[in-house]
């Protein structure tokens, strides 16, 4: 604006006024020696500059990774008190990549929980808004009347039946105490066991650190899967776009830097839900179908 006035107005020569004179106040000002210490540097660098006498300095700056929708790769955020999610990007063996999502769970800071609608199934949407958690995803199997084809417990009523000699089991018992098993290993006994949240699945797809073997066809589809890490650790992993056969799934998880000591396969395909409540910071990857069947997590 200061400019535009400057501008505008008029102005004319007044030549009856002589022109000044210059008279520099001291041949050793301030700005006389910089402009000779100047001269100075130069006539010493470019010698040494030719004779290659200056060092060389090389600097190297390696951005985040990023995956191609720019989110960024292989870094854990803490989203909420015991949460952390990380994303990753994976390769199947055509080189086809998708950005996994990976959410890990400090076990003494939340609690877990089985939601089951049976013939009454809801959108993500839904279930969040019915339960208000810290993060949901998709649970086991179910017929296309919305019935789980496996045993489920939710908040202590039992429905359904076990699944024997494979698969594997989600659950909590009456005291509190989580658990991530192989049914092959140690079928469920409802003589014995407490349970007061449970969900079905199969196959599993590690098994004490290390990667089971299951038939399964190539069928490349969207993936979602249960793990306890090493650590005691629980771990959601979602793959929200048709990629990966349950071989090069499992695969995957036994070559990552997770540190997996079980894993269990949950309903994939339109099945593949995922939402995390971070505040500011949330997830929401929503499945194509309606669920009657979510894990939920809340703060403890």
């Amino acid at each position: 604006m200061q400019m535009n006035k400057l501008i505008g107005k008029s102005v004319s020569a007044d030549l009856s006024r002589t022109s000044p004179v210059y008279r520099p106040s001291s041949v050793y000002s301030p700005q006389s020696r910089f402009i000779k210490l100047s001269l100075l540097l130069c006539l010493l660098i470019f010698p040494l500059a030719g004779c290659d006498i200056l060092p060389s300095v090389t600097v190297n700056i390696t951005p985040a990774a990023t995956s191609s929708n720019g989110t960024q790769l292989n870094v854990w955020n803490r989203v909420a008190t015991g949460v952390e999610v990380r994303n990753e990007d994976w390769k199947n063996a055509d080189g086809d990549d998708d950005t996994v999502t990976i959410v890990r769970f400090d076990t003494h800071k939340i609690k877990v929980s089985v939601g089951y609608q049976p013939g009454q199934p809801m959108a993500m949407n839904d279930w969040k808004q019915l339960e208000h958690p810290l993060a949901l995803i998709n649970g086991g199997y179910f017929d296309q009347q919305f019935n789980a084809t496996a045993l489920v417990v939710s908040n202590g009523k039992v429905s359904g039946e076990s699944y024997t000699g494979f698969g594997g089991m989600l659950s909590v018992d009456s005291q509190g105490s989580l658990s991530l098993r192989s049914l092959h290993q140690q079928p469920y006994n409802p003589n014995s066991e407490q349970l007061e949240q449970a969900t079905q699945s199969a196959p599993m797809l590690m098994l004490e650190g290390k990667r089971t073997q299951f038939s399964a066809d190539a069928s490349q589809t969207r993936r979602s899967v249960v793990a306890i890490d090493k650590q005691g650790r629980l771990l959601f992993i979602v793959s929200p776009n048709p990629i990966f056969s349950l071989d090069e799934l499992a695969d995957q998880l036994v070559s990552s830097d997770l540190s997996i000591e079980t894993a269990l396969n949950l309903d994939g395909g339109s099945s593949t839900g995922l939402y995390v409540n971070g505040g500011s910071s949330q997830i929401a990857i929503d499945s194509l179908a309606k669920l009657p069947l979510v894990i939920i997590v809340k703060t403890r």
